[in-house]
């Protein structure tokens, strides 16, 4: 009888998987596509990394918990061709994660594997750089698929975000939206959307932190979010700029 998930891991995280990665392969290929998988649930991870190491032409190079750790090592040198992302992940998150790897390794493709499925995160990840967005659970033909797919150049999704996606393409060619915006609100806006802290918001415009720390929860309030990401995606996906 198959034994229960650990407490923390939460949903099956794989269908299909049973036997994939029993054995990994002692001898690789040098030509075997080289995929990380970032994701602090031990069980999730390492279920990834034997499904990954016990099809031909893959091979898992890291298993890390953190992006911290896969940083290091692509910092050393070591470059994948694939890192498979979660988002919730301690430390350094996997928006940032995914910014962060695609600076240090152009090259290398970042695909999202997580259950968030909201349109802030899935416009957000994209924007930050991601190949491809796929959900759990995921079936093991569905995660080496999307290997596959992203080193030929392809986008792989689970066809629900592919819908969300279109939406979003839909959403922007909408007319704007009118939140009552006022003019100083909009001009902090766009300084959220280039990525200036509030104190350097408030040195450009010449007015107080506590000032600007107005102005961004006004924003917040008129644009129904709760973050600076909620903002500057929505500000960028409905063009509000």
């Amino acid at each position: 009888m198959t034994p229960p998930a650990p407490p923390d891991a939460g949903p099956a995280p794989l269908s299909g998987l049973e036997g994939a990665g029993a054995a990994r392969p002692e001898v690789q290929t040098e030509g075997d596509i080289d995929v990380w998988v970032v994701e602090d649930n031990a069980h999730m991870r390492e279920t990834v990394a034997e499904l990954l190491d016990g099809r031909p032409g893959m091979r898992c190079g890291l298993a890390a918990g953190s992006c911290e750790e896969a940083l290091d090592r692509l910092e050393g040198g070591d470059v994948p061709d694939v890192v498979f992302m979660d988002l919730g992940l301690p430390g350094i998150g996997g928006l940032d994660g995914i910014g962060r790897v695609k600076s240090v390794s152009p090259s290398t493709h970042v695909v999202v594997f997580t259950v968030h499925d909201d349109d802030d995160r899935v416009f957000e990840a994209l924007c930050a750089g991601a190949s491809g967005y796929l959900l759990k659970p995921a079936a093991a033909d569905e995660i080496t698929g999307a290997v596959r797919t992203t080193v030929r150049g392809g986008a792989p999704m689970n066809a629900f975000v592919a819908r969300r996606v279109l939406d979003l393409f839909t959403d922007r060619a909408r007319p704007k939206a009118d939140y009552g915006l006022t003019a100083r609100e909009r001009e902090v806006l766009h300084h959220l959307v280039d990525g200036r802290t509030q104190g350097e918001i408030a040195e450009v415009l010449f007015i107080s932190p506590h000032t600007v720390d107005t102005h961004v929860r006004n924003v917040y309030a008129k644009l129904h979010v709760r973050s600076r990401g909620g903002a500057v995606a929505k500000a960028v996906r409905e063009r509000l700029l």
